[in-house]
């Protein structure tokens, strides 16, 4: 079975920092694009960061690009969000998701998803 674990979230102040982890198992970590979507309650989701090795390509949305930075570590088949500078608007449920290849923006074309974990940042 494919799995996908992420942790890391809390609680935190404006302008602090956390940094999330998505640890994966049961698929070929090199051939999947990997991605951190969040979702704020009334909202839809969101996809925040992606990083795909096939063409090693990354993606930002612009309400985090310079603050979130995305990395991955294949020896551990595991994915990171570095988030510095939080706002209260970032506050959300993170969750990680892989696709074949390539990264997408379409919540609808995520080969996997992971349980997600709460990331609440206080103004």
């Amino acid at each position: 079975d494919v799995q996908l674990q992420a942790s890391g979230g809390g609680l935190v102040q404006t302008g602090g920092a956390l940094r999330l982890s998505c640890a994966t198992s049961g698929l070929s970590f090199d051939d999947y694009a990997m991605s951190w979507i969040r979702q704020a309650p009334g909202k839809e989701r969101e996809v925040v960061a992606c990083i795909s090795r096939s063409d090693n390509s990354r993606y930002y949305a612009d309400s985090v690009k310079g603050r979130f930075a995305m990395s991955d570590d294949n020896a551990k088949n595991t994915v990171y969000l570095q988030m510095n500078s939080l706002k209260p608007e970032d506050t959300a449920v993170y969750s990680c998701g892989a696709r074949a290849v390539f990264w997408t923006l379409q919540i609808s074309e995520f080969d996997y998803w992971g349980q997600g974990t709460q990331v609440t940042v206080s103004s």
